[in-house]
């Protein structure tokens, strides 16, 4: 992505779906989408009974219905977050404002380092208060999607680290140059804009390439203008200027 910002390319460049399909954020950001359906789907569907003694419907995560909330919560907002930076991918690279871009990939970052987080107390929370439930009545179909919905939660773990890591990688890629100020532009790295070194005649503006003025004042070389004189020839006869 020569010339672009934060690895996209300049603003107005065409998105060819099969590229974009297949680039590693977009990945990860899928699986994070797909993981958070899993999750909800299994807590939705398997993590509730009916407690014939309490007469209401109870969490099957030892009783505890945060443990169930919590799941849910945290898996349909990933989902929508997943479809927003989804969106956002695809029209990342239309984005001609600099100062646009760095927000966006500042938000992909924090908002992503805090689902990891999220995620990784989820799974703890959702493992201890399976460890301490009882069978759950339906067999092996019950088991298997409260099951599956800790193991996704460990899963999303890893995605939304991964989108934390590409976006970090993002930001450290920083504006090209097509990007940058003009007077930064073809200066060595480290170097100040504008910075050139003397050259032998003492003028530090002949450094950079820049050719010196050669047409300086020569008053020997002046002469003056044509009819600044009291006589002169026209068609070589003399003449004078009239007095009177």
């Amino acid at each position: 992505m020569d010339g672009g910002a934060f690895g996209a390319a300049k603003a107005g460049s065409s998105v060819d779906p099969l590229e974009f399909v297949r680039r590693p954020q977009v990945i990860a950001r899928i699986l994070c989408w797909l993981f958070a359906i899993i999750i909800f789907g299994s807590i939705s569907s398997k993590g509730w009974a009916f407690d014939k003694v309490q007469n209401r419907e109870v969490c099957l995560f030892n009783k505890d219905l945060n443990a169930c909330n919590y799941g849910t919560t945290i898996a349909v907002f990933a989902f929508l977050a997943a479809i927003g930076f989804l969106a956002g991918e695809w029209f990342f690279q239309q984005i001609s404002s600099v100062k646009m871009r760095r927000r966006y990939i500042m938000l992909d970052f924090g908002f992503s380092a805090f689902w990891t987080f999220l995620y990784f107390v989820g799974f703890c929370y959702l493992t201890s208060q399976w460890s301490k439930s009882e069978t759950p009545e339906g067999g092996s179909v019950i088991t298997n999607g409260l099951q599956a919905a800790i193991a996704f939660s460990f899963f999303s773990i890893f995605s939304w680290a991964g989108c934390t890591w590409f976006a970090y990688q993002r930001y450290k890629l920083g504006v090209g140059d097509t990007f940058a100020p003009i007077e930064t532009q073809g200066t060595a790295p480290g170097a100040a804009p504008w910075t050139q070194t003397p050259t032998q005649d003492g003028n530090p503006y002949n450094a950079g390439g820049y050719p010196s003025y050669t047409g300086a004042y020569n008053a020997e070389s002046y002469q003056q203008p044509p009819f600044a004189n009291n006589g002169g020839t026209t068609g070589g006869v003399s003449y004078q200027q009239a007095t009177y």
